[in-house]
């Protein structure tokens, strides 16, 4: 029994990589429904296909999804970010159900309006170093490689998923100012745009948060590691779905709320 969301936002799911956790997106795909999907870029990652070709048939299975949402009426908007960055020449374009944007403005039921960007525009490194950019791109991918074996391991013992990466993010001094000065670099952006906040995607952690001149910044994370999407529900609350630790909860509530409305009906 399907979840249903007005709107979804994922992002940085990196299909073509061997780090995409491809089998828990395609399940979030089967249990959720929308009116509006919004794809905020690095959804296939085409740096990758630099170094050799890797598409497995799951990755197109999740294509298939999203395409065949996008026939059966959900509204599917796919905003390129920097490792998709050469569909951005086809902004203004509808392609199998799907508007490709360059970015997108969205009202929330409760009036709200957000600018939707992937993100990369609002980071030095990938504006001004691509090189760099690339280089860190593929350090991301060892470290997420050997993040999986140090948790095959850990799970051998008994032990929970941990994220390195995650790890590092957060206590890393220099990434932890990247972290603060990319939120305040957006929350200038939202006052100019004249919008109540900010959607993106592209730093690979999922946040809903208050920015300076009272903006809210919103990310929704990725599908390489944590498996987070953020949600609209039917009356314009924004939240943060993290699919790995609440799908089935998610899942049995509202199993239980349709069994009471079919009791009550």
């Amino acid at each position: 029994m399907a979840l249903h969301y007005r709107s979804i936002w994922i992002s940085d799911t990196h299909l073509g990589t061997k780090g995409c956790k491809a089998e828990q997106l395609r399940d979030f795909l089967d249990n959720v429904e929308c009116d509006t999907l919004y794809l905020v870029g690095d959804i296939i990652d085409l740096w990758k296909f630099r170094s050799g070709f890797y598409w497995p048939a799951l990755h197109n299975d999740i294509v298939q999804r999203i395409m065949h949402k996008a026939k059966k009426g959900t509204r599917v908007i796919y905003i390129p970010g920097n490792h998709d960055e050469l569909f951005r020449k086809h902004a203004g374009t509808h392609f199998n159900g799907i508007d490709i944007q360059l970015e997108a403005i969205h009202e929330t039921r409760d009036g709200r309006r957000f600018l939707v960007v992937h993100g990369d525009g609002f980071d030095s490194i990938v504006c001004h170093n691509k090189s760099l950019a690339y280089i860190g791109g593929e350090a991301y991918e060892v470290l997420l490689i050997l993040n999986r074996w140090f948790n095959i391991a850990r799970s051998k013992l008994g032990f929970k998923y941990w994220s390195l990466s995650a790890f590092l993010k957060h206590k890393v001094k220099n990434i932890v100012n990247f972290l603060d000065n990319y939120q305040h670099i957006l929350s200038l952006e939202a006052q100019k745009r004249h919008v109540d906040g900010i959607i993106c995607g592209h730093i690979h952690h999922a946040e809903i948060t208050q920015m300076e001149f009272g903006k809210t910044y919103c990310n929704s994370g990725d599908w390489v590691e944590s498996c987070t999407a953020l949600v609209e529900d039917k009356v314009g609350q924004l939240s943060i779905v993290h699919w790995l630790e609440e799908s089935h909860l998610l899942l049995d509530q509202q199993i239980e709320l349709q069994s009471g409305l079919a009791q009550a009906a």
